[in-house]
C-alpha cells in the first residue's frame, strides 16, 4: 500500500522523528522494501541486467550489521495480486511506469527498474544466512504490523502505511537506518536510526486520538484508491484553509494533509468523525448509517480496517516454529505448495496464476521494438498454468492391462499416465474427480493398442498426437491473463494453459516420483537428462535453460552470447568457491593449482563494463540477455511448483550484467575465450563441458516427435521465416579430453553428495 505525500509531510516535520542507537532487538523487516531499497540506493547495475553478485555483497554487509548489534531479522515478503482486486489499477499504473522507465534506461536516461531475478536472490541469500523468512499470500503491510504490534518491536521498512499503524515499538524508516555506519564498541555496536510513533504525531495535534489515523489514511488516498465522494467532502471541509496559527506557523494555507489532521483532531474518536461525515453528506440515519452499503462513511469505515491491528500474529506461531494455517489466496493450493509458499519457495506468480488466473511480467531493460523478451519462454508458462488448471479435469492415463486410454485435459492438451490398473480401465476413470471436465459432451475415451514391455514413450508420443487432433474444437481452452509489455504500452494476452504429457497433478505433487518431477521439467525445457549428465548438479537447470533459450530466443543468439554466459558462470563458481563454506572444488581437487584459478577470475572481473566507461549500450545484447533471464525465471517457477527435481542454482553467481556485457565485448574484439582462462584447467575443463552441453541440449534431436508437433501448434503469430534451433550454439568450442571428463566426474560426486542442498 501507501498513503499519498505522508512520507513527504513527515520526514518534513523533524518532531515526528526521534534518534535512536538501535542494538539488542527484534526487527520485523518489510523484504520487499529492504531489497528495493538497498539495490537502488546503492547504485548496482540496472542497464545491463543486474549485476547479482553485487547486490549479494551488499545483502550480507546488511545482515553482518544486524548481527554486529544483536539485532534479530524476521522478514516478511508480500506474495502475489490481493485477491479484492482493490489495488490492481494501481499494479497495472505501476507496471505501465516501469516499461517506460525501462525503455528509458535502455537509452541511457534515468529510470528505475529491478531487474527481474533479484527477489529470487535476496530469499537465497536469506535461507543461507539462515534468516527467519516469511510470504504472506498477498499484501503483507498488515501481517507485519500485527507481528511488530506481538512482539513490541519496531518494524524496518520505507512504506507511508506505517506511519498510521499504530505500533508501540516503532517504525524506522529505511532512509535513515544507517548500518554501513556502525557506532560504539566492539561489544556495544549500534545502529544510528530515526524512530517514528503515532504518539508523537498525535501530540503534535492537540493529542489527538490515534485511533483516527486510519481514516486520516484514507481521506489523503492510498494504493486502494479513495472513496470518490472524498473531494466532494474535502472541498466542504476546505481543508487546505484549515491554518496552522496557532502553532507559530506561517498563515499561509497549509497542507492538505496537515488541514485533515487539524480537522480530525476536534473529534474525540472516529465514530464522532464519520458521523459528522454523514451528516455533511446527507446520509440520513447518522452513525447508524455507517454500515449501510453505498453511503460514504460506510466506505471510510472500510478502508479503516486496513490499518486496524490485532494483538496477535499467525506470523508469530510460523516464526517459532509452527506451521502456517492456509487461508486466502494459499487455501487453494496442497498443503505441500502451500508450505512452499510461506517459506518463499513458491513464486507468487504460481500463486497468481491458480487463484486470479492473471500474471503481471516483470519488465526488463530491452529493445522495446522487439517482442517482450517473455515470449521466449511463454511455453515454460504455459506448462505452469496446465499443472496448475487441470486439477478436477481428467488426465490421459494407460493402464496397465496393455492398452493406452487418453482423456482430454485442459484446451484438448493431452496427459499420459501409466496407472498399473489391471481389468476395465474405463471403470477406474469414471470414478475419477472431476469427471465430464469442462468440455461439452462428456468423457470421450482413446483406446490405442500397445505391447507389454513396448516403447512406453513411443506410445505417448503417438497418441498424445492423435488425441490432440482429435481434442480440437470440443472443449474451450483454458487461459491465464498475462499482462506483458507491447512496443511501450502494457497489454493484456490470454495465453493457453498446456500441461506437459508427463503425467503431472498439482493436487498429487508431493506424491510423484522424482523421476516423474524431473521428466516433467526437462519435457518442457526440450532437455534429455543424458545430454545434462556432465555438468555439477546445481547448474544443470542453467544449463537446460540456455539450451531452450537458444531454440526459442528471437533473434537467435549469437555463439560468442552463447560463450559470453558460459564464461560467465565459470566466474561465478570461480567466485563461489571463494565463498565461506562453500569449497566445492577444494574439497574435491585439492591437488589444482588454485592461485592459477584465482588469476582466472581477477582476469575475467576485469572485462566487466565499469561506470566510467562510455561505452553505449549495446540495446540487441540486452534483449538477447533479458530473453535468458525471463526464460531462467520461468524455469524457477516451473522448477518449484514441481517441488525442485532439480536444485536451484546459485543465482548470485550465475549472472553479471557487467560482466557479461564486457566479455561479449572482448570476444567479439577477435579474442578467443581459451585466451582468458589460460593457466586455470579446472576452468578451462568446466566451460569445456558446459558449452558442450548447452550445445547438445540445444539441439532439437533432444525434443521428441509430439514435443516439436506441440511446439510448432503452439508458437503463434510473429514466429514464421525462423530457421534452425541450435545454430546459436554451432562451433561451440572441443570436447574435453576422457581424462578431464573423468577428474570432472570426481567434481560431480561431490557436489551430489553436499549438503548445502
Amino acid at each position: 500500500m501507501g498513503v499519498q505525500g505522508l512520507t513527504t509531510f513527515v520526514e518534513g516535520n523533524s518532531h515526528f522523528l526521534h534518534d535512536v542507537r538501535f542494538r539488542d532487538s527484534r526487527l520485523v523487516i518489510d523484504g520487499c522494501s529492504l531489497y528495493f531499497r538497498l539495490y537502488f540506493s546503492h547504485g548496482l547495475d540496472q542497464q545491463h541486467g543486474g549485476d547479482y553478485d553485487a547486490f549479494f555483497c551488499l545483502l550480507n554487509q546488511f545482515l553482518s550489521a544486524l548481527a554486529a548489534c544483536n539485532i534479530q531479522p524476521y522478514v516478511v515478503l508480500d506474495g502475489g495480486i490481493d485477491p479484492s482486486d482493490k489495488k490492481f489499477p494501481t499494479l497495472r499504473q505501476r507496471l505501465q511506469s516501469k516499461i517506460r522507465e525501462a525503455d528509458s534506461i535502455s537509452h541511457g536516461r534515468n529510470g528505475s527498474v529491478l531487474p527481474i531475478l533479484t527477489r529470487n536472490v535476496f530469499i537465497q541469500v536469506l535461507v543461507q544466512r539462515g534468516v527467519p523468512v516469511v510470504q504472506c499470500p498477498a499484501e503483507a503491510d498488515w501481517e507485519i504490523a500485527c507481528l511488530a504490534r506481538q512482539w513490541n518491536c519496531p518494524v524496518l521498512t520505507n512504506d507511508s502505511d506505517f506511519y498510521i499503524f499504530d505500533l508501540p515499538g516503532g517504525y524506522l524508516p529505511l532512509r535513515f537506518f544507517q548500518w554501513n555506519n556502525l557506532n560504539g564498541k566492539a561489544s556495544n555496536r549500534y545502529i544510528s536510526a530515526r524512530c517514528y510513533t503515532t504518539n508523537r504525531l498525535c501530540r503534535w495535534f492537540g493529542g489527538m486520538n490515534r485511533e483516527l489515523l486510519p481514516l486520516c489514511a484514507v481521506l489523503i488516498g492510498n494504493d486502494y484508491g479513495t472513496p470518490k465522494d472524498v473531494e466532494t467532502l474535502l472541498a466542504m471541509l476546505d481543508v487546505n484553509a484549515f491554518g496552522g496559527a496557532s502553532r507559530g506557523r506561517n498563515s499561509a494555507p497549509t497542507s492538505r494533509i496537515e488541514g485533515i489532521l487539524i480537522w480530525l483532531s476536534s473529534f474525540l474518536n472516529p465514530a464522532a468523525a464519520l458521523e459528522e461525515v454523514s451528516r455533511l453528506m446527507g446520509e440520513e440515519g447518522g452513525r447508524g448509517k455507517r454500515g449501510q452499503k453505498g453511503g460514504l462513511s460506510s466506505q471510510l469505515w472500510a478502508g479503516m480496517q486496513e490499518y486496524i491491528t490485532t494483538s496477535h500474529s499467525s506470523l508469530a506461531h510460523w516464526f517459532s516454529g509452527g506451521k502456517l494455517t492456509p487461508a486466502g489466496r494459499t487455501a487453494a493450493l496442497p498443503e505441500c505448495l502451500s508450505h512452499a509458499a510461506a517459506q518463499g519457495l513458491l513464486a507468487p506468480l504460481v500463486v497468481d496464476a491458480l487463484v486470479m488466473r492473471r500474471v503481471l511480467l516483470i519488465p526488463q531493460v530491452e529493445n522495446s521494438k522487439l517482442t517482450s523478451s517473455h515470449s521466449s519462454a511463454r511455453g515454460i508458462r504455459q506448462a505452469i498454468y496446465g499443472i496448475l488448471l487441470q486439477r478436477g479435469q481428467d488426465n490421459v492415463t494407460m493402464g496397465g492391462g496393455g492398452s493406452l486410454q487418453l482423456l482430454r485435459g485442459p484446451g484438448g492438451a493431452i496427459q499420459a499416465q501409466d496407472m498399473r490398473v489391471q481389468g476395465n480401465n474405463s471403470q477406474g476413470i469414471r470414478g475419477r474427480r472431476g469427471r465430464g471436465g469442462r468440455g461439452q459432451g462428456g468423457n470421450r475415451d482413446i483406446i490405442l493398442p500397445t505391447q507389454h514391455c513396448g516403447n512406453v514413450e513411443f506410445y505417448i508420443d503417438q497418441a498424445a498426437s492423435v488425441a490432440e487432433v482429435y481434442a480440437q474444437g470440443t472443449s474451450a481452452p483454458i487461459c491465464v491473463e498475462e499482462y506483458d509489455r507491447l512496443e511501450l504500452n502494457l497489454k493484456k494476452n490470454q495465453v493457453e494453459a498446456r500441461p506437459p504429457r508427463t503425467p503431472v497433478h498439482v493436487d498429487t505433487l508431493s506424491q510423484a516420483p522424482l523421476a516423474v518431477s524431473l521428466g516433467a521439467l526437462l519435457e518442457v525445457l526440450g532437455v534429455k537428462e543424458c545430454s545434462l549428465a556432465p555438468v555439477p548438479l546445481h547448474l544443470r537447470l542453467a544449463v537446460a535453460v540456455t539450451g531452450f533459450w537458444l531454440r526459442e530466443a528471437i533473434p537467435t543468439p549469437s555463439q560468442p552470447q552463447v560463450q559470453a554466459l558460459v564464461l560467465g558462470m565459470v566466474y561465478g563458481e570461480l567466485s563461489w568457491n571463494n565463498q565461506i563454506g562453500a569449497p566445492h572444488y577444494q574439497h574435491a581437487v585439492p591437488q589444482l593449482n588454485w592461485a592459477a584459478e584465482h588469476n582466472v577470475q581477477a582476469l575475467l572481473d576485469r572485462q566487466r563494463v565499469r561506470p566510467g566507461k562510455r561505452r553505449g549500450l549495446d540495446v540487441g545484447v540486452a534483449h538477447s540477455f533479458s530473453q535468458w533471464q525471463a526464460c531462467l525465471w520461468s524455469a524457477l517457477c516451473l522448477n518449484q511448483l514441481l517441488l525442485l527435481p532439480l536444485p536451484e542454482p546459485h543465482l548470485s553467481w550465475l549472472f553479471s550484467g557487467t560482466l557479461l556485457h564486457g566479455l561479449l565485448g572482448y570476444l567479439k574484439g577477435g579474442r578467443t575465450a581459451e585466451t582468458l582462462l589460460a593457466g586455470g584447467s579446472l576452468s578451462v575443463q568446466l566451460y569445456s563441458s558446459l558449452l558442450d552441453a548447452v550445445r547438445n541440449c540445444s539441439s532439437k534431436a533432444d525434443l521428441s516427435t509430439a514435443e516439436i508437433g506441440r511446439r510448432k501448434r503452439g508458437r503463434g503469430r510473429g514466429r514464421r521465416g525462423r530457421r534452425g534451433g541450435g545454430r546459436g550454439a554451432r562451433g561451440g568450442g572441443q570436447g574435453a579430453t576422457e581424462e578431464i571428463n573423468n577428474r570432472f566426474a570426481s567434481l560431480m560426486v561431490e557436489e551430489e553428495s553436499d549438503d548445502d542442498w
